[in-house]
């Protein structure tokens, strides 16, 4: 069986796009292999941040590099605490059934057996593309800090300020979201069964 590449690229790049294949295939097999050691990938990535972190004050500079990176955080944040589908937008499309008469043409406006089902939390960011986008940014962010262009002057003490108040609103929103809507985003503990009598 032959192993020549079967791209249309010229001879002289053909190697180079082995290399990069192969790269890729070590890179894939790397995240593969990372993938069931939640504890331990988040170890690494804080430890990148930190690293991130600690070059930004000693450096004294980079700060706008620095707030992007804690507003990507934060979008990142939010979207591992939000469920995959809004329930939000579930009760406005129920909303519009029971005014339009339900989905059957009945006028009753009945409560839906599907309110009372059990659906299961589906994050709208899986951990693992959480911990994936965080740690990449980290390191980008890390090597932004390198070069001057990214190092625009700017004052930092309103950055930090204006990251606390956005901190603060965008997880009150989304803290009443949870409670409106009566919703966990973690299982500590033990798992309820459902469907059972609890034995």
């Amino acid at each position: 069986m032959s192993s020549e590449p079967t791209s249309d690229l010229p001879a002289p790049l053909q190697p180079l796009s082995n290399h990069i294949a192969k790269a890729r295939r070590q890179y894939q097999q790397l995240l593969d292999r990372a993938t069931p050691h939640i504890f331990y990938r988040w170890i690494g990535a804080a430890v990148v941040v930190a690293l991130f972190e600690l070059r930004i004050i000693l450096v004294q500079g980079w700060y706008i590099v620095c707030y992007g990176h804690a507003i990507y955080i934060l979008n990142l944040l939010l979207a591992f605490l939000q469920p995959r589908f809004d329930p939000s937008l579930q009760d406005d499309i129920m909303a519009d059934e029971i005014e339009e008469g339900g989905p059957d043409g009945s006028s009753s406006p009945l409560p839906s057996s599907r309110d009372d089902e059990f659906r299961p939390f589906v994050r709208r960011l899986p951990e693992w593309k959480f911990w994936l986008s965080t740690t990449r940014a980290s390191i980008l962010c890390f090597f932004m800090t390198f070069s001057t262009i990214f190092d625009v002057p700017v004052y930092w003490p309103i950055l930090v300020m204006y990251f606390c108040v956005l901190f603060v609103l965008t997880m009150r929103r989304q803290l009443q979201h949870m409670i409106k809507y009566r919703y966990v985003p973690f299982d500590w503990g033990r798992k309820t069964r459902y469907g059972s009598n609890g034995k």
